[in-house]
């Protein structure tokens, strides 16, 4: 019995030393499942077939035991892998974005998908492929590939409802409204947030006509295999970076730029020619019938994509339509998806952000995704009133505002709702060895407390510059309430043959305001915009101007819901640069301002007026 148990023993031991790992196994690990046997959740990564034979790199995540749910669908440039690991964790909430928390947790099919050509998505790349047509001559563009997509997700997901609403902001905001040109029977509801629309008029690339040099950042970063990132000037102050360089051009030749199509494309098409009208988002909307119930949403202070979401809004009908809406909030680009309590130094009542995706968002969505859902009452527009407001509102249309109420340029650099009596002007010299900084200096583009919050940004910076004028009321004696797009009606004249005019409409706050002193005495934009002269007479025919000729630039301001206090003081500000986010014109004409050479940059006498026939204002859509 001894010997029998001793040889037992012995026979353990040697399966117990032959069991352990060799000193010199190899210790590289194929792969790791992240998602353990004790994860909330299921996520899959799947290659979707298109029509051509490319197949798009598709990320699902759903809950455990997820059936009968509805799919919310997000097309994606910036890699749909890392949006949904978020952090490496267990729990679904913790891997997705947090946007998706309310979703996720009532039984919804997250999905997201590489764009074509970018991250794990095979074929080629082009930014904002165009729609098939007289720009692309191929089988396929982001509407067929949202049509490829959810054919497949519903056939192929079988803890789904077989209906699909689709979401995202910024450029995925681009994609959603695509997806709604020839939509797949499934696709029952769309949210598109800050979406890229038009990239000349007021989005990403240009503003009536002024090309914002951040854009190549974002091109180098996107669309460079390797290598890619911000432009590689350093980490100094950004205006003396962009200013030594000369035109926008040069700048993007000096560190090769100048080498991305996409850069090429936007520098060969300065004017709003064919190649920008008919990527233009809202107009491809506006020729088809809308089928698919749409929120479309954007911030206030959108510091990247003002123009779209209200463009698509009319284009769609407004509230003749019954399928759209429109929401407006206080955030900056993207600031729907965030904590949005605050912006800047202004504080808001509560987190916006959350409360528009619990109360607005998530019913408009579960009405028409989930089995059975129940019909949500959703205003037609809802906005969130800032300054004196009193936070969210509804309105049956926008503009809310219906009264146009203008607030004219008076001498002695007043400003009142009567015109001035006699005619006038206010000059300034433009120089552009000195333009205007759009942020104190030094500029860091790159830091996303400067760039989130610039439409924000207390304007004392320029107050005293001889190149800016500014225009004050006196205080107010009543609220004044705005809610639509301010439309400037400048009149002004230049020495050049070229201008820019930036005008900025402003909130005055009390100097002795102690109950909120983050704010006492701000100069707090409302808006921001710029115009480049040369497109006066037409956006597609840019024209020299004629030196001293008073011309009438209209242009409007962002969108905004904004309420003046009693106490406060409206200023309008005049000025003809806004570096180094815009290029600078060289105010003398130039055919191609990417083109322009150091001797066309000259300094110009501008001319502001007022009066009779020359009645420069800002037209404010008041509520009554």
């Amino acid at each position: 019995m001894m010997i029998r148990l001793t040889m037992m023993a012995l026979l353990l031991g040697a399966g117990a030393a032959m069991a352990q790992t060799p000193p010199m196994q190899n210790d590289i690990v194929e792969s790791y499942d992240v998602a353990r046997p004790q994860a909330d959740y299921v996520r899959k990564e799947v290659m979707i077939p298109m029509r051509d034979g490319v197949k798009l790199f598709t990320v699902i995540v759903m809950p455990k035991g997820t059936k009968d749910g509805p799919i919310l669908l997000t097309r994606t440039p910036y890699d749909a892998g890392k949006a949904t690991a978020r952090n490496r964790s267990q729990t679904i909430t913790e891997i997705l974005p947090v946007s998706d928390t309310e979703f996720v947790r009532d039984g919804y099919i997250r999905v997201y998908q590489d764009v074509r050509g970018l991250h794990g998505s095979e074929g080629d790349y082009v930014m904002n492929r165009p729609l098939r047509g007289p720009l692309n001559a191929t089988p396929v563009d982001h509407a067929t590939d949202a049509y490829d997509t959810i054919d497949w997700l519903v056939k192929n997901v079988p803890e789904s409802n077989g209906r699909v609403g689709i979401t995202g902001s910024s450029y995925p905001g681009f994609t959603a409204l695509m997806a709604l040109i020839d939509p797949h029977p499934a696709l029952k509801a769309a949210v598109p947030q800050s979406p890229m629309v038009d990239g000349w008029m007021g989005d990403d690339w240009f503003h009536n006509g002024a090309f914002r040099q951040s854009a190549f950042d974002y091109i180098i970063a996107q669309t460079a295999k390797k290598g890619g990132g911000g432009v590689p000037y350093g980490s100094g102050d950004d205006y003396d970076a962009y200013l030594r360089e000369g035109s926008a051009g040069d700048f993007a030749k000096r560190y090769g730029a100048d080498a991305f199509p996409a850069a090429r494309k936007m520098m060969e098409h300065p004017a709003y020619d064919a190649y920008w009208q008919e990527q233009a988002v809202d107009k491809l909307l506006g020729k088809r019938k809308l089928t698919v119930p749409t929120m479309l949403v954007v911030g206030q202070w959108d510091q990247e994509d003002s123009y779209g979401a209200p463009a698509v809004y009319d284009a769609l009908g407004g509230a003749k339509n019954p399928l759209v809406h429109l929401v407006i909030g206080p955030w900056r680009h993207s600031g729907v998806n965030y904590d949005g309590s605050a912006l800047g130094k202004l504080d808001f009542v509560g987190d916006t952000g959350l409360q528009f995706r619990t109360q607005t968002m998530k019913p408009f969505l579960d009405q028409y995704l989930k089995t059975g859902g129940k019909r949500a009452d959703i205003a037609p527009v809802i906005t969130y009133s800032t300054g004196g407001g009193a936070g969210w509102e509804t309105a049956k249309a926008w503009p809310a505002g219906k009264k146009q109420m203008p607030v004219y340029l008076q001498p002695g650099n007043g400003l009142a709702f009567t015109p001035a009596t006699a005619a006038g002007t206010e000059v300034y010299v433009s120089d552009p060895a000195k333009p205007v900084p759009f942020v104190p200096r030094p500029v860091h583009l790159r830091d996303r407390d400067v760039w989130t919050t610039w439409l924000v940004t207390d304007q004392h910076f320029v107050e005293g510059r001889p190149d800016v004028i500014s225009f004050t009321s006196a205080p107010l004696d009543k609220p004044l309430h705005i809610a639509g797009a301010p439309m400037v009606d400048l009149f002004a004249a230049t020495s050049g043959t070229d201008s820019d005019w930036v005008v900025k409409l402003i909130d005055v706050y009390p100097e002795e305001a102690t109950g909120k002193p983050k704010t006492a005495g701000m100069l707090m934009p409302v808006g921001i915009e710029i115009y480049r002269g040369r497109y006066v007479h037409g956006f597609p025919t840019p024209a020299a101007l004629t030196p001293g000729k008073v011309e009438n630039y209209k242009f409007g301001l962002p969108n905004v819901n904004h309420v003046f206090a009693p106490g406060h003081r409206i200023m309008v500000q005049v000025q003809s640069s806004l570096f180094p986010l815009y290029d600078r014109n060289p105010q003398t004409f130039v055919p191609n301002i990417f083109n322009a050479k150091a001797a066309d940059y000259k300094p110009a006498t501008q001319s502001v007026a007022f009066g009779p026939g020359q009645a420069s204002a800002v037209w404010l859509p008041v509520v009554e």
